[in-house]
């Protein structure tokens, strides 16, 4: 398990539904940034990874919504690397207003071939399972 990952993320009006509240699948791609995020921090990065031929794709999610996020909120999402194995990683994300808890999911992220979309081992750059960053 890794050490966890935090970013701040402000709520904008193209975030809301008509009544000004986050909608749902809007969890999700702020929880796609902090993993994104967490990536760029271990210097790497998507287009890095294409490049040498590895593809990393959600393969299962599990999402639980507890409370709205509103326009304006203050927001701070977080990823942390709980399981990796040999072509799958499993983050706990959540989205925090302050001390509140508005969303949490398990995200599995498969690793694949770019070329033939199949699953392959991680490459050593994405090898966390022996030293947590």
């Amino acid at each position: 398990m890794t050490d966890g990952f935090a970013m701040p993320v402000r709520v904008y009006i193209e975030d809301t539904d008509a009544g000004g509240i986050v909608y749902y699948v809007n969890y999700l791609k702020f929880m796609e940034r902090a993993r994104s995020e967490w990536l760029r921090e271990l210097g790497l990065n998507q287009q890095t990874l294409l490049d040498e031929g590895t593809q990393l794709v959600v393969y299962r999610i599990a999402c639980r919504y507890a409370k709205p996020a509103r326009l304006d909120d203050a927001l701070t999402v977080t990823a942390t690397m709980a399981n990796q194995g040999r072509c799958r990683m499993t983050f706990e994300q959540q989205v925090w207003r302050d001390k509140e808890l508005l969303c949490s999911a398990t995200v599995e992220i498969a690793c694949l071939s770019a070329d033939t979309l199949r699953p392959k081992a991680w490459p050593a750059s994405l090898d966390l399972s022996v030293s947590a960053h």
